[in-house]
């Protein structure tokens, strides 16, 4: 990475540029078509598995539409309805009517083989619908995430990953048709399995060329072992604010003094590699305000994807971490858009005339409902003890005994 020349105009000084700046390697050939399968019965269904079931990877596609459903006859709601399901393999495609065929079980020898590794191009939505229909995938890359990673956000959209990897524009006239009508015509099936067949060339090209950054965004359904108040936050399951978190762990006896938070955190810090739970992680250690952990968050503004270099860059500048402006400046000139976009707002930040205020102290709004903070940013712990934590523990479990 070339040093950055800071422009001598001071107000221009963390102006950056749009798009990716870094190198491609040359477009490969564009993926052939595969021999496809139209899927409406259950034992064609089942003769599909027999062939999906040995082969070692298998890129999914869902095409789902929103689908109204009345509760207590005054609410109204949108859930996803599963439409199509497109399953690609080397040379074959079987594109599965998920309207007409109820029973979807014998897909789960496929997506719940942990020996098979399923492909998908941006998983929540297709994750949840399949999840609906009783197909939870236990071992999955998200090529949208891979790509995201190396390139940035604006620059992996399959449309786009597809221009760069093979020189071939994807058709996506269709995409927001109606996929549950039927009859489908022969135009929307085909638009269908090929979404499917070019995720599985995009994996074979990023595999070949970006080897290590796709292996960090390996899903399986082991998890990483960190501390037991933290994984909600890895996996976006949290229903309560981290210093709410820290308050009930501390309550159970999980955690002893904010001496065990910082540490829980570094541990996790160390142990975990998937990206995106090290990016939410990051966010936990700025929202704790743990301004200790900065050496250890440092060395991530070198990391090999874009997610945690930008995710670094922005908890050091929240976090108000002066030392740590000359290894964030470099990133004015990263490859990816979205870090260099982050060393900017950090650096703004740490130009600033210091860190964030702290939180409010605890409130009870007029519904009952209360909130209230652990330790004030950037506060020392009380003694080895932590006293201060007990007494506003207490304190705030006295109040919630008194509602």
């Amino acid at each position: 990475m070339n040093d950055y020349v800071v422009p001598a105009d001071a107000e221009d000084q963390y102006n950056v540029q749009p798009g990716y700046l870094g190198s491609t390697p040359p477009p490969g050939d564009p993926p052939r078509r595969g021999e496809r399968f139209w899927i409406d019965r259950p034992e064609q269904l089942l003769r599909a598995v027999a062939v999906l079931k040995h082969a070692r990877v298998i890129a999914i596609d869902a095409e789902f539409t929103q689908a109204r459903s009345h509760a207590q006859q005054t609410a109204t709601s949108t859930v996803p309805r599963l439409a199509l399901l497109q399953l690609a393999i080397d040379q074959h495609c079987f594109v599965v009517d998920t309207l007409r065929l109820n029973d979807l079980s014998p897909l789960k020898a496929v997506v719940e083989n942990p020996d098979n590794v399923v492909l998908l191009h941006g998983a929540g939505g297709d994750l949840r619908v399949m999840a609906e229909r009783g197909l939870n995938v236990v071992h999955y890359y998200d090529l949208e995430a891979t790509s995201r990673s190396i390139f940035g956000q604006h620059e992996s959209s399959l449309a786009a990953m597809l221009q760069r990897a093979f020189n071939m524009r994807l058709d996506k006239s269709l995409q927001r048709t109606d996929w549950t009508r039927r009859p489908l015509p022969p135009a929307m099936i085909a638009y269908a399995a090929r979404d499917a067949e070019v995720t599985l060339a995009l994996y074979y090209w990023l595999d070949e060329h970006y080897p290590a950054v796709l292996a960090l965004h390996e899903n399986t359904n082991q998890t990483t072992q960190v501390a037991e108040w933290i994984e909600p936050f890895l996996y976006g399951t949290a229903s309560v604010p981290p210093e709410v978190a820290v308050a009930e762990a501390r309550a159970r006896g999980i955690i002893q003094n904010k001496a065990q938070v910082t540490a829980d955190c570094r541990a996790a810090l160390a142990a975990i590699t998937h990206p995106l739970r090290r990016n939410r992680l990051l966010r936990l250690i700025t929202d704790l305000s743990l301004i200790k952990l900065a050496p250890d968050i440092i060395p991530l503004l070198q990391a090999a994807t874009s997610d945690e270099r930008a995710g670094s860059a922005r908890a050091l500048g929240r976090l108000y971490v002066q030392s740590a402006r000359e290894s964030i400046r470099p990133l004015l000139n990263d490859p990816v858009y979205d870090v260099r976009k982050a060393a900017q707002t950090a650096l703004r930040n740490l130009d600033g005339k210091g860190p964030r205020p702290p939180r409010a102290p605890t409130t009870q709004a007029a519904d009952g409902a209360r909130t209230w903070v652990i330790e004030a940013p950037n506060a020392e712990d009380a003694g080895a003890d932590g006293q201060d934590w007990r007494a506003r523990l207490r304190s705030m479990l006295d109040q919630q005994d008194e509602i």
